[in-house]
């Protein structure tokens, strides 16, 4: 298992409920292992695999995830030096930070 699965599989544990509040949303990562996070109706769920309908696609190494998503490596860096692509809700992509508890992932 690889850091970035290890993370993605513990993101519900960092999910902020109330920073969450009212967002129901697939976000895809796409790493060495494929994995999404569901949220909906206040609760956050890890799955292994790919979404059949992702709102956001995460395109990351491994470790670049695992920086980005611990607040070692910021996000606007990361997609301007190419080493993040996101693909569709944009808006969703930025408020990731805010939605999971980085303090929890590290």
């Amino acid at each position: 298992m690889s850091a970035a699965t290890d993370l993605i599989k513990r993101l519900p544990e960092a999910f902020d409920a109330d920073a969450g509040a009212g967002t129901d949303c697939t976000i895809q990562f796409n790493v060495s292992t494929p994995m999404y996070v569901v949220i909906a109706n206040g609760t956050c769920e890890s799955r292994e695999g790919t979404s059949p309908a992702a709102d956001v696609s995460i395109t990351m190494e491994d470790d670049d995830l695992v920086a980005l998503m611990t607040g070692e490596l910021n996000g606007m860096t990361a997609f301007m030096t190419g080493k993040l692509s996101v693909d569709g809700d944009l808006m969703l992509a930025q408020r990731m930070t805010t939605i999971f508890d980085a303090g929890k992932l590290g």
